[in-house]
């Protein structure tokens, strides 16, 4: 049975006719004030007159001309006012489904359903629901890709989860005024004006400059403020759920088996307090943020519970001192660990990353090494995993690197064939 959205999304839509008049009008503003000093108060009125009706209708019309059915084997959608467009998404390659409401949305009562699907890099959309009916469909979805019969799976509901970890707002205030490149972008914001004016004494150069500084001052702080406040991380049998946000609420889902890479960030002036943030490679998703601060030991609590079996190395092998002559200073921020179930491997000296690829994730080992690095016996050991992202293993020894490069190809194959299925509420 074919389903429609809800009835406010045509005001929704309706926005985008009036948005490409905008752009246009936008986008040669001198020529747009001349043509509107031409016309008189009828003509606008008149114009008004049939913009509004014209964006209204079709706001409904491509709220009546889409419709969506879950049927046995997939979810298919109809969308489509001129050129039809019909998606037809394999349940079983759903691999996540977030549910987001901007404040408007949150207000009338409706959320959008995004669906992350393998083989796709756009996501999915069902915008929008009543907020019921999208967590009821949700559900449902997750359970049928789960392996539930279809004549069971809307009886299942949405699966308990367990709180691992809530951000406390204080402390989401005070990491993000203790972040470099939020002082960086503010003395930016300060000085590169006050030079333009020095130099120009243009009051257009001036504003052209600072405000694009300040609007970026002010997204790396009070707009991450607004959209990790509240961030809490919770385990379910259909994956991890991250909820956030102050204004626009998310409820994002990581699927489980999915992770191929866990890398904890420690940046410079958040050591003296021993906080950590922690960032996930993700394969078919884009949720990338696991937790944005946390005292460490509560951040590796939290890992251990993604990455069952695995636990954070204590201890980092360094490259030999030979490495200065080809990274100068730098080489002492990298360094290594190999455990029965990891692959870890850390970079940086200010604001170190770790790092963590489980075996059981790596698709390829490399082993690089350039006329320098042969002449001082050092050598790169790449480590690929399925999001199509690199972990390196730098300036080791070049026997180091030769056994470490073999070895790890076998780790490798031992761990895929003893890796659980990658199947939800497995």
């Amino acid at each position: 049975m074919e389903r429609r959205l809800h009835p406010v999304t045509p005001l929704r839509r309706a926005w985008a006719p009036i948005a490409v008049v905008i752009g246009w009008a936008l986008h040669d503003p001198d020529r747009t004030q001349r043509q509107l000093t031409r016309l008189t108060m009828t003509t606008l009125l008149v114009g008004l007159a049939v913009l509004v009706p014209a964006a209204a209708l079709y706001g409904f019309l491509t709220w009546w001309f889409t419709h969506f059915a879950v049927t046995d084997s997939e979810l298919r959608i109809r969308t489509g006012l001129v050129f039809r467009r019909t998606a037809h998404i394999r349940l079983e390659r759903i691999q996540a489904i977030d549910i987001t409401q901007p404040l408007l949305a949150r207000i009338v009562g409706v959320a959008k359903l995004k669906l992350d699907v393998i083989g796709t890099d756009a996501k999915d959309e069902l915008a929008f629901l009543g907020e019921t009916e999208a967590r009821t469909l949700r559900a449902e979805l997750l359970a049928r890709a789960a392996g539930f019969a279809p004549e069971t799976a809307h009886e299942v509901g949405e699966a308990p989860v367990r709180q691992l970890l809530h951000v406390p707002p204080k402390m989401l205030a005070l990491s993000l005024v203790l972040t470099a490149g939020t002082w960086g972008m503010l003395v930016a914001a300060l000085t590169v004006p006050a030079l333009l004016w020095l130099a120009t004494h243009s009051v257009w150069s001036v504003l052209a400059t600072a405000l694009p500084l300040l609007g970026a001052a002010g997204a790396n702080t009070v707009g991450r403020y607004v959209g990790e406040y509240d961030w809490t991380v919770g385990e379910s049998p259909d994956g991890l759920r991250v909820d956030h946000g102050l204004l626009d609420r998310a409820h994002e889902t990581v699927p489980p088996g999915r992770i191929q890479t866990v890398r904890i960030v420690e940046p410079l002036l958040w050591r003296r307090r021993g906080w950590v943030r922690v960032e996930l490679d993700v394969a078919g998703s884009s949720n990338s943020l696991l937790v944005p601060v946390a005292p460490r030991e509560v951040a590796q609590a939290v890992i251990e519970q993604v990455l069952p079996g695995v636990t954070v190395p204590a201890a980092l092998s360094r490259p030999p001192r030979r490495a200065g002559w080809c990274m100068p200073f730098w080489w002492r921020g990298y360094g290594i660990a190999v455990t029965d179930t990891v692959f870890a491997a850390r970079h940086g000296l200010l604001s170190p990353h770790l790092a963590l690829v489980p075996h059981a994730k790596v698709q390829s080992v490399r082993y690089e090494q350039g006329p320098w690095m042969r002449r001082k016996r050092l050598a790169h050991v790449h480590v690929d995993t399925g999001a199509n992202k690199t972990v390196t293993a730098r300036l080791r020894d070049a026997g180091q690197a030769a056994e470490l490069w073999r070895s790890q190809a076998d780790r490798s194959r031992t761990g895929r064939r003893v890796a659980l299925p990658d199947r939800w509420m497995a």
